[in-house]
């Protein structure tokens, strides 16, 4: 079974088409269906159904697809171990829902791609629920998590720091004469929120209903960005992580509310499946990650005191 057919079944796979895998592997199609039809002829079953123009995973390919993702991965594993280690190069596939990837990340990716400008980096944005997926299944080497501090049987997980979160208003709202903010004092107001899945808007939301408040009208949106323009605005208010409204509220543009957030706590963990082979790059990676999250731990004291003496 030759190697270079199982990694153009993998294209094909991740691609979804003979078409895309050509042109992603710079080959003829024919080339493509080729080698596709010389590993069904070598494994005496199907690998696709063609059904109307689109292609099909069957059984057969089904069950070949992890062997030959263990295969691939062990190809990369090979190749780097044959470089030098002044060459590191290589591949890392991340991901981490939006609110990390816009306020923890960049410091990490910039110092790191600055030590070893020759590891390509993919920075996928997702759910926490669909992060893990991902990583489980071999899509990302290492996912972000940003959700009450979990553990899970099949990959390893570190929490790097527990994340403050808060309930924003837009500047003069009434409710910021209030010494606490209660479940009840939200029922006719409009939330801002995150999108459907998203850890922390669950928790929320939970929080609410576990005291019978529902409120109504609410707005959803997929940018953190655009919840903080319309907070401002004026058009309700919002439950985020501090992190990503620290500069809107040290230049006055946003008001914190004083609520209980105990209940609604998260943290930003890591995780990478159990049986993952670190290579190079994924471990130097991790060590700039930890690097920083010992920053972010140190700098904790003084961020909760400035936020709170306001």
């Amino acid at each position: 079974m030759e190697s270079r057919h199982l990694f153009t079944f993998l294209v094909v796979v991740e691609t979804g088409s003979f078409t895309r895998a050509a042109q992603k592997l710079d080959y003829a199609q024919s080339s493509i269906t080729a080698q596709i039809q010389a590993l069904e002829a070598e494994l005496g079953q199907p690998l696709f159904d063609r059904i109307s123009k689109k292609i099909i995973l069957t059984d057969a390919g089904r069950r070949l697809l992890p062997y030959a993702q263990e295969i691939s991965r062990m190809h990369t594993m090979a190749e780097v171990a044959l470089r030098s280690e002044t060459e590191l190069a290589g591949a890392l596939r991340i991901g981490a829902p939006e609110s990390l990837a816009a306020f923890r990340l960049p410091g990490i990716i910039k110092e790191f791609r600055g030590r070893y400008p020759q590891v390509q980096i993919t920075l996928k944005p997702g759910a926490c629920w669909e992060l893990t997926e991902s990583v489980r299944s071999g899509e990302l080497d290492l996912v972000f998590l940003l959700q009450p501090e979990t553990e899970y049987k099949d990959l390893h997980t570190e929490t790097l720091i527990h994340e403050a979160m808060t309930l924003v208003a837009p500047l003069g709202h009434p409710l910021l004469e209030l010494a606490e903010v209660l479940p009840l004092h939200l029922k006719d107001e409009t939330i801002l929120h995150t999108e459907t899945g998203c850890t922390y808007r669950t928790l929320f939301e939970r929080h609410l209903n576990s005291h019978g408040v529902f409120p109504d009208p609410k707005l959803e949106f997929w940018s953190i960005e655009a919840i903080k323009q319309c907070v401002m605005a004026g058009l309700g208010l919002s439950f985020i992580p501090m992190i990503t409204v620290q500069s809107e509220l040290a230049e006055g543009k946003l008001a914190r509310l004083h609520w209980n957030d105990e209940s609604q706590r998260v943290a930003t963990q890591i995780a990478y499946h159990h049986k993952k082979w670190k290579s190079p790059a994924l471990a130097e990676f991790l060590s700039t990650v930890q690097k920083h999250a010992a920053e972010w731990r140190n700098g904790i004291a003084d961020t909760k005191t400035s936020l709170f003496s306001t």
